[in-house]
């Protein structure tokens, strides 16, 4: 059985977004036990030019909520991108988490060849479904998603390899 465009995007999203969840626990847990108001988080960024951690968030949703969307051929919701707790952040993780479990895999599946149009800053791009999941948005969803735990891990979150990959379908042996 030949490997489909949802197994290579749904799973993945889910697993990332799932991670992402228990990355902001533990960061939640670390402002907690420092004793730090964890709206400091929420601002906390790797370089003076990059996205803080509340952006990360919202975008690396978006990414997958938009994306999958785009290759089911469906409007994605709406956010506001107005979250200032971070039991803000995780409602958005669980509610695209919830959405993209709505999503048609036969229709994602169908995607490989059909021509994606999507926003590219003020402009419009268009690459065939195949494409677009291999060269922009996985790299996006997995860029947004390792600034994420990055800035987590920075702000002294006992994080690590394992948190970030989540729970992969793995066997030790």
């Amino acid at each position: 059985m030949p490997f489909t465009m949802s197994q290579a995007s749904v799973a993945v999203c889910t697993t990332g977004l799932n991670a992402l969840l228990a990355v902001l626990d533990k960061a939640a847990a670390h402002a907690a036990a420092k004793k730090v108001d964890p709206v400091v988080l929420l601002g906390w960024r790797l370089a003076p030019d990059m996205f803080a951690f509340t952006r990360q968030v919202q975008v690396v949703t978006d990414q997958a909520k938009n994306g999958l969307s785009r290759l089911a051929g469906v409007e994605p919701p709406k956010y506001e991108d107005n979250e200032t707790t971070l039991e803000a952040l995780r409602e958005r993780l669980t509610k695209t988490l919830a959405y993209i479990k709505t999503l048609d895999g036969k229709a994602i599946d169908a995607s490989a060849d059909r021509t994606i149009t999507f926003p590219l800053g003020p402009k419009k791009a268009e690459m065939k479904g195949a494409d677009y999941l291999n060269h922009f948005l996985l790299p996006n969803f997995y860029f947004h998603l390792t600034a994420a735990y990055a800035i987590a891990r920075n702000f002294g979150a006992d994080v690590g390899k394992r948190d970030f990959l989540g729970d992969i379908p793995l066997t030790v042996v």
